[in-house]
């Protein structure tokens, strides 16, 4: 065992990959930020490691855990740069990823744009074979036909293959018959299987799951093979762990052989962090803001925990409209994306209006500010001539930001062409992006039937707190609160995530012919399968806990519920659940009517590691740092206090308005709000809402 036992925490986004560092046994975190390298993202990983490690004085032979997430699944698939797959499916479906489903996402739209099969049709082989929806065999394989469409993929040079054939999550003995003749066939070229990564009803959506898995499993297969050997040869004796999509961590070999579950690691790490910080400053109810450089996430946390789904849609054509993208059935937090971070670009539309985002300037070329071959201007643009960012002072001195280049291309892209001045435009982004993100969390809110004003804001990611006063003023939300380290809370998400899996068996069954002794058998395989993983991901076996629910729907509804499952299963008790989850989400209990159950499932996790919250003391001394001039509506530019957020004294309360620096990120507080610093180092700030 390490003298000193250091786990570190790396997140790679769009425009910077954020790392912490906790030292257990000196009560100490640290933390870094580099410019992402989306040609070799491991560079940025492997130096940002090196850099941190030197700062603390220690060795990497010190780590006894590296946990990472990463974009990289999320921006293969949108870029569509992933392997050349082919896909077998059961004869008479081989268009089904073409033709989905029947509901359109815009029904006005003539010349409607779907998103093209990861799989074309060239690449798409049936085979013969056929189960009924009950699983019993109608057909069995025709192994010499399998061979032959193996020798027809083998032809075609695939690089990987997805097989889903109808109903194999109820039996999966013809996908693991095809699996077999196609390893015989094309050795070396990976396969995945519908029945193990997606072991549940809806053909569409399986058949893409399979597909998006095969689609980024060579590449990441690389990827994490090459990053964990360098690791190795370098010195780390620790296990390099994963975050999944759900908030969980696994191990490589897990993410290896499973990488479409990765596909929302890296806003999954946010939802975490914000989890942890609520519960060490009692905060249970709130919305997670997390807002770097790239994409906006907001989250919404109940209870202290976040809302978990078994669905997720990737690509999608048009960005922010449902159903325009790859439906899949992979286990993820409950949240919303958008195109709102520090890299996204503003424009003048056909219309002449100001837009900004979904695009983004990334980390190459990056704002205009960074001087890294930028020439569009972009939130982080505009955030630096309101005031908010300081150009000496930005990732704490080591990145100086060129305001003259900023207005000289916020000029002659925007200023010009909309007859505005320069301070207008850059105002005017700040207001786009803030209402683009408000108007998005009242959508994702009001589906859940909640009101936004009851919530405080946990605002973190590098822009983030910078935005986190507008966002909250047009939410009508009078509390703020921003974590310590709140630039990189994201890779401190991965150093409280607790090891966790999610498991799901299908088959529909009226509840009242459900078979309770055959289910209680399902589950407890279930629970033998998740305890093996997370014991190989480091939980002691008698660490893990487990949460059953199931997914549900009255008989001759085409759409499921998820309901939390009773301690002690039974049609009466499951029934009442049921009820009761119905009515939390409709308003309305229809008692009387058949339920069915489709899928069942569970979660299991062991216990969240302790983290020390040594990165939020005062290092004391004067906190204000001096005065600048900054934009808020109510004032227009006006002097503003600057502080040092690391020399500022727990509970003493200031006003607004106010601008408080950290290395990673900075905190803009209105004239209309009050401010200190908790006893664990969060920042609170409250707004009147009256003024």
């Amino acid at each position: 065992m390490s003298a000193r036992p250091l786990r570190i925490g790396v997140d790679v986004g769009g425009t910077f990959t954020d790392f912490v560092l906790v030292d257990e046994a000196a009560g100490r975190v640290m933390t870094g930020k580099r410019l992402t390298t989306p040609e070799d993202p491991g560079r940025a990983i492997l130096d940002g490691i090196a850099r941190l490690l030197d700062e603390a004085g220690a060795r990497i032979t010190d780590v006894k855990q590296v946990v990472h997430g990463t974009t990289l699944v999320t921006n293969t698939v949108i870029e569509r740069k992933g392997a050349r797959i082919g896909l077998v499916t059961t004869r008479g479906f081989r268009d089904s990823l073409e033709m989905g489903r029947e509901m359109r996402y815009d029904l006005y739209d003539l010349a409607l744009e779907k998103p093209e099969p990861l799989a074309p049709r060239p690449r798409r082989h049936v085979v013969t074979e056929r189960l009924d929806a009950q699983g019993r065999v109608l057909k069995t394989l025709d192994e010499a036909e399998a061979r032959d469409v193996a020798r027809a993929l083998r032809a075609q040079e695939v690089e990987a293959v997805a097989v889903c054939l109808l109903h194999s999550y109820l039996d999966a003995t013809h996908e693991r018959q095809v699996a077999k003749i196609l390893r015989e066939e094309l050795p070396g070229v990976p396969i995945t299987l519908s029945c193990e990564v997606a072991p549940e009803i809806r053909e569409y959506e399986r058949a893409n799951t399979a597909c998006v898995n095969a689609y980024v499993m060579p590449l990441m297969d690389r990827y994490l093979a090459r990053l964990e050997e360098e690791l190795r040869r370098r010195g780390l004796d620790g296990p390099l762990h994963l975050m999944l999509s759900a908030g969980g961590i696994a191990t490589v070999r897990h993410a290896r052989a499973n990488p479409v579950q990765l596909i929302e690691s890296g806003p999954a790490a946010g939802a975490m962090a914000a989890m942890h910080v609520g519960q060490a400053c009692g905060l249970s109810d709130m919305i997670s803001f997390d807002m770097g450089g790239t994409t906006a996430k907001m989250c919404l946390i109940e209870g202290g925990e976040a809302e978990h789904s078994s669905t997720f849609e990737a690509a999608r054509v048009r960005r922010f409209r449902k159903g325009s993208g790859l439906p899949l059935k992979v286990p993820v937090i409950d949240l919303i994306e958008i195109g709102a971070g520090g890299g996204s670009i503003a424009a003048v539309s056909a219309m002449g209006l100001l837009t900004v985002g979904p695009e983004s300037a990334g980390s190459v070329p990056g704002p205009v500010c960074y001087g890294r071959g930028g020439r569009r201007p972009t939130v982080t643009d505009a955030d630096l001539l309101l005031g908010y960012l300081s150009p000496e002072y930005f990732l704490g001195g080591e990145m100086g930001l060129d305001r003259a280049a900023v207005e000289r291309a916020m000029q002659e892209e925007l200023a010009t062409p909309l007859g505005m001045s320069v301070l207008e435009v850059a105002a005017g982004i700040h207001a786009v992006v803030n209402e683009n993100m408000a108007a998005a969390t009242r959508m994702y809110i009001a589906e859940k039937g909640r009101d936004p004003r009851r919530y405080a804001l946990m605002a973190f990611g590098g822009a983030g707190p910078v935005h986190a006063y507008g966002l909250a003023r047009l939410l009508k939300l009078s509390r703020i609160v921003v974590p310590a380290g709140a630039g990189v809370a994201s890779a401190l998400g991965f150093l409280v995530a607790a090891p966790a899996i999610d498991l799901v068996r299908s088959g529909v069954r009226r509840l009242s012919a459900v078979d309770w002794a055959e289910v209680a058998t399902q589950y407890a395989a279930m629970e033998a399968e998740a305890r093996a993983l997370l014991v190989e991901a480091g939980a002691a076996p008698g660490d893990v806990t487990f949460r059953r629910s199931a997914d549900m729907r009255y008989v001759g509804q085409g759409f499921d519920i998820p309901v939390t499952l009773p301690d002690t299963l039974g049609s009466a008790g499951v029934e009442h659940a049921f009820l009761d989850a119905y009515e939390r989400l409709f308003d309305r209990r229809i008692e009387g009517l058949p339920m069915e159950v489709l899928s069942w499932r569970l979660h299991a996790t062991a216990s969240r590691p302790e983290v020390p919250g040594a990165l939020g003391r005062s290092i004391g001394g004067e906190a204000r740092k001096g005065t600048r001039d900054v934009w808020f509506p109510q004032t227009g530019m006006a002097p503003c206090a600057v502080y040092d957020r690391y020399r500022l004294a727990p509970g003493v309360m200031l006003r607004g308005p106010a601008v408080v620096e950290e290395r990673e990120s900075t905190t803009v507080i209105g004239p209309d709000a009050s401010f200190t610093l908790d006893a664990q180092g969060n920042l609170v700030i409250e707004i009147d809402q009256g003024s």
